[in-house]
């Protein structure tokens, strides 16, 4: 049974109440939690992540004020019918019109909802963290329009709660006060609208609360580049043309770490220029990701002005109004909290790539939190039919593509490890969890960025950074003795590798735990000079060394045919596992001829790539997982031998020193992230090298011509000639 009409709601005409940034409460106690907004571009593939039904982009800003009298023309030209105010039927070709940032014109008979994934009220999360317990959703509306108000339970079960009746040519808002007291396990409120005679137009809708007076928190917001100007410069152009909700940033820091410099990009001075006093370059050697984002901590805390620092990726596309959110709710939290974004995906973008992430205690690697699920299309099963999306999603941490964390929370428990790339914020999280601080990951707060299948990350350089700095969090947070089934899983992993023809990916898995043995004096020192040995590392294997043409590489030449003509099959079981890597490790017993090492075997795609059918070969030509390259991977008997043998007196002293290991860096921890040890780092470290004129003009040709490229076409950075990394992904490592 539905709620009647309600028309008892307060209203009052909008003159004079227009929404204020989300920080600021109003004379009435007011705070602005959550505006409704609309896409800041006419970006088709992302409007099911604002409104929910027949939607287009209408009128640029130049004809918005023409817009808004639609509603009244349309009321003058369309006949009235039995001494009424006539309207017109709707059809399925009607669509709404998007009007501005804020506003949504709604044609006749047309019905629009905003459960959606940047418009609906996480109210399961603000009623679990924030202080708040009744929220008011605040509306103006022009033309005759019925609004119905919905909210659903963390089991995904919706009701409507109620309905308001608009019916004025004149903007006129109304307010509806809702408690929060349902949602202990999740759940959203939204609203559709429907213009139920002449098109109605939504000015505005915000979601408020009535706050304590106090003095809203600000943000300064940490970019770590490397080498890729045009990236960071289009982040700073869409900071610079964000309004108000730079009235939430205090400073804006670029931590420039690569030698093609932001500041040498021919539109970063109209950047520069827009943003003016708040934007700050720091130029500081390649430290990678946990470096940049250390220096970008640091000079938050040091300059004292600000209550938060917001890390964001370079290669981001941030949806801003996030920043508002985050900050607010950050403000209104019941404790110091740290508040992370979700990422959605940057190739297919009304994706919802990750929507909150745990760690696996027993395994120690990292997983989607639980009840949630990796890459979900909210296009084709938006937020009203997705019921997993409306239980509230627990997490360990929040990736560093978007991350507000209070400058208090730095104070206590440090800067980041110095990891370079990969776990730093895996580590950062679960250190703030054992000091009792709560990482929420925030719907609504969003970045759009480069999907993890993507990214070569399991087997290029970025692979060491991986395997090391998971058993170093691991021996400093693990609950399970000697780390659980890590460091079995490990093994396998390596040996996996060795039978897949990734020699030089194994190689750097057993470096990654010789240097973890090494212990905690190691991690400083190594992030200055680790990329160079890495690189002079892989240029000696033949599986890292990448050609952009397959015809680059001799022709496909196979001595035999498949056995009567079988593919190959995948094992079914854990049995037929087993026996494929034993008989793959027989095979190894067998030299090589010159034919496979003159020829490859077959050409591998990516999506096929498993270390099951490679030990089929001896050799093949394997490509990237972003389709740009490919590598001739050849079996070398006597190298894996090797690295089995490795692998295994490796792993075994690890099992045998782990818990005096495990103690060494658990005491270590505090001097490793303090302000002095990272400070010391900074000066050893200095900035990048300069580079020769000739090699920074020809990169400069190449940014102008990649401007011309779609945003999505992500550039690679090169380790060297023979190593690329994957789009999205360089040496900074600030790709996830």
């Amino acid at each position: 049974m539905t709620d009647p009409i309600d028309t008892t709601a307060d209203t009052t005409t909008a003159a004079g109440t227009a929404a204020a940034i989300g920080t600021a409460s109003g004379a009435d106690g007011l705070r602005v939690l959550h505006r409704v907004i609309m896409p800041a571009e006419r970006d088709l593939d992302v409007l099911r992540l604002y409104v929910d039904g027949n939607v287009v982009f209408g009128r640029r800003s130049a004809d918005l004020a023409d817009a808004a009298e639609q509603p009244a023309a349309e009321r003058d030209t369309v006949p009235a019918r039995d001494g009424a105010a006539g309207y017109r039927s709707s059809s399925k070709d009607d669509s709404a019109e998007i009007i501005g940032r804020r506003g949504i014109a709604v044609p006749s008979g047309t019905r629009v909802s905003f459960c959606t994934y940047f418009n609906a009220f996480p109210a399961g999360y603000w009623r679990r963290w924030s202080t708040v317990e009744t929220v008011r959703l605040r509306l103006a509306v022009r033309g005759e329009a019925t609004v119905l108000v919905y909210r659903s339970s963390g089991k995904g079960h919706l009701e409507r709660i109620k309905a308001l009746r608009f019916d004025s040519e004149a903007s006129v808002e109304q307010t509806v006060d809702l408690p929060l007291a349902p949602f202990i396990d999740g759940g959203w409120y939204w609203f559709d609208i429907i213009a139920d005679g002449p098109a109605a137009v939504l000015d505005r809708a915000e979601w408020c609360a009535v706050t304590e007076p106090a003095t809203p928190g600000t943000a300064t917001i940490g970019i770590t580049t490397f080498n890729r100007p045009k990236f960071c410069v289009e982040q700073l152009t869409a900071l610079a043309a964000a309004g108000d909700v730079l009235d939430v940033v205090d400073e804006i820091i670029v931590v420039d770490q690569g030698t093609d410099r932001v500041e040498d990009h021919p539109d970063f001075a109209a950047a520069a220029e827009a943003l003016g006093d708040r934007l700050r370059v720091i130029d500081q050697a390649n430290l990678g990701g946990s470096g940049g984002f250390a220096r970008a901590m640091h000079e938050t805390v040091e300059a004292g002005r600000s209550t938060y620092t917001l890390l964001l990726d370079d290669d981001v596309i941030l949806e801003p109004e996030g920043i508002v959110r985050a900050v607010t709710f950050a403000d209104l939290a019941r404790a110091p909290m740290i508040v992370g974004g979700h990422m959605l995906d940057l190739y297919n973008r009304s994706v919802l790539h990750v929507f909150g992430e745990t760690i696996a205690r027993y395994r120690w690697w990292m997983e989607p939190a639980p009840h949630t699920f990796l890459g979900h299309d909210l296009a084709h099963a938006p937020l009203r039919h997705t019921p997993w999306l409306h239980r509230r999603a627990d997490v360990d941490y929040n990736a560093w593509w978007m991350c507000l964390i209070p400058v208090e929370v730095i104070e206590k428990i440090g800067l980041s490890l110095p990891f370079f790339i990969k776990w730093d914020d895996i580590e950062y999280g679960l250190r703030a969890k054992q000091a009792g601080i709560t990482t929420v990951s925030l719907p609504g707060a969003a970045v759009w960025h480069v999907p993890w299948h993507s990214k070569d990350v399991m087997t290029d350089w970025q692979a060491y950074f991986t395997e090391r700095n998971r058993i170093v969090t691991a021996l400093i947070y693990s609950p399970y003795e000697r780390g659980g089934n890590m460091l079995k899983e490990s093994l396998f992993i390596t040996i996996k590798h060795a039978l897949a023809m990734q020699y030089s990916t194994a190689e750097l898995m057993l470096t990654a735990i010789e240097d973890a043995l090494k212990g905690p004096s190691d991690l400083h020192p190594s992030i200055v000079t680790k990329m160079g040995e890495l690189r002079d590392l892989r240029s000696r294997f033949v599986d890292a060394r990448a050609e952009s043409d397959l015809d680059a590489f001799p022709p496909v030449r196979r001595r035999k045919p498949p056995r009567r003509g079988r593919g190959v099959a995948a094992p079914h079981d854990r049995k037929a596992m087993i026996r494929t890597a034993l008989l793959g490790a027989a095979r190894q017993l067998r030299p090589v001829d010159e034919h496979p090492r003159t020829y490859p075997e077959a050409v591998v795609p990516h999506v096929d790539q498993s270390w099951w059918l490679l030990t089929k070969f001896d050799s093949a030509l394997v490509s990237s997982a972003d389709g740009t390259k490919a590598a001739w991977y050849q079996r070398d008997p006597r190298r894996f031998w090797s690295l089995v043998r490795r692998a295994n007196t490796l792993h075994a002293r690890l099992m045998k020193d782990w818990d005096a290991l495990s103690a060494r860096y658990r005491a270590a921890l505090p001097e490793l992230t303090s302000p002095d040890a990272w400070q010391e780092t900074f000066a050893k470290a200095g900035k990048p090298a300069p580079v020769a004129k000739s090699e920074a003009a020809a990169k400069a040709a190449a940014e102008v011509e990649a401007a011309t490229s779609a945003r999505v076409d992500v550039p690679a950075v090169s380790l060297d000639s023979a190593a690329d990394a994957a789009p999205g992904v360089d040496e900074s490592g600030r790709a996830g």
